[in-house]
């Protein structure tokens, strides 16, 4: 028996062609609404950052941005942990095939402390340390960023976290760049985070080889 395989009818290719720049559209004003969001806790924090602040400067309309987050606690975790992950991506492909260096490393680490990213991370927790209804997202994904946080600087530092106390010791990087970033919130002590970054990198090697 001949099987005879027919085109797909037009309207039907149509409609796939009109629903892919569609997709498209939606993707792209996902990720203007994300990256303004994070702009917005940045510079306005909590208080000053609502659904039409991001909206206006995302330059879309305030429901287009409810379509696409149905809550202002949606909207901005989603910032903040889409940002995360892209900064977690790029950290990785700074090294792609690791690094010699561990000041290398401490200081990209570091860098991840003093940016935007922290500053909107930090205005979120001092929200949800306020709100009952924020706390226990921001909590859930703050865990969830640490852990992938920790992974990375296990990977890079080449750290064998089954021998005792190296595990602490990635925890400490990690607590220590934290306060660097709390630091710098102030004032910009590139001079002595550099000293800083230099001595663990010393003690980081003196420890984990």
């Amino acid at each position: 028996m001949e099987v005879v395989v027919t085109d797909s009818p037009p309207q039907a290719s149509a409609s796939r062609a009109q629903r892919a720049p569609k997709q498209d559209r939606s993707r792209v004003t996902r990720q203007r609404l994300l990256e303004a969001a994070v702009s917005c806790l940045a510079e306005h924090g909590w208080a000053g950052s609502t659904v039409s602040v991001v909206a206006e400067r995302a330059g879309v309309s305030r429901g287009a941005a409810q379509h696409h987050f149905r809550t202002r606690e949606d909207l901005f975790t989603a910032a903040v942990e889409y940002v995360a992950e892209e900064r977690s991506t790029a950290l990785r492909a700074l090294f792609p095939e690791g690094a010699a260096d561990r000041r290398a490393v401490v200081a990209a680490l570091v860098d991840l402390y003093t940016g935007p990213l922290f500053r909107a991370a930090l205005h979120l927790w001092v929200a949800a340390s306020n709100e009952e209804q924020l706390r226990p997202r921001v909590t859930e994904l703050e865990a969830r960023v640490g852990r992938e946080t920790h992974r990375i600087a296990v990977d890079l530092l080449r750290a064998d976290e089954s021998r005792p106390g190296v595990r602490e010791t990635v925890q400490g990087l990690l607590d220590m760049s934290r306060g660097l970033g709390l630091a710098n919130l102030l004032t910009d002590d590139g001079g002595r985070r550099d000293r800083v970054v230099a001595q663990w990198a010393a003690l980081l090697d003196a420890s984990l080889d």
